[in-house]
């Protein structure tokens, strides 16, 4: 038996990065990179079936979750660049 289940948050994560053009604008590594440091911040919310989520979802939950998710991934846009930066050094 196999289980479809996905973690929420990427699925925000990853429209988020679609939305600024990033997936276009980024090497692959660093957006994986990326990806990986903001949801390593991020609490997990599994789900089975992105269509029931949008159905059922609060509002004002999924803009929370958001506004999370915007916050965590400039951390790690910060964090990366300070630690590539070292790499150079």
């Amino acid at each position: 038996m196999q289980l479809e289940l996905r973690n929420y948050y990427e699925v925000l994560l990853m429209e988020l990065i679609s939305d600024e053009g990033l997936i276009d604008e980024l090497p692959e590594e660093y957006l994986a990179d990326l990806c990986c440091v903001t949801l390593n911040q991020l609490p997990v919310r599994y789900i089975r079936h992105l269509v029931d989520t949008h159905f059922f979802e609060d509002y004002n939950e999924l803009q929370q979750m958001k506004t999370e998710i915007q916050v965590a991934l400039e951390k790690s846009r910060a964090f990366l660049k300070a630690n590539l930066n070292k790499d150079k050094d």
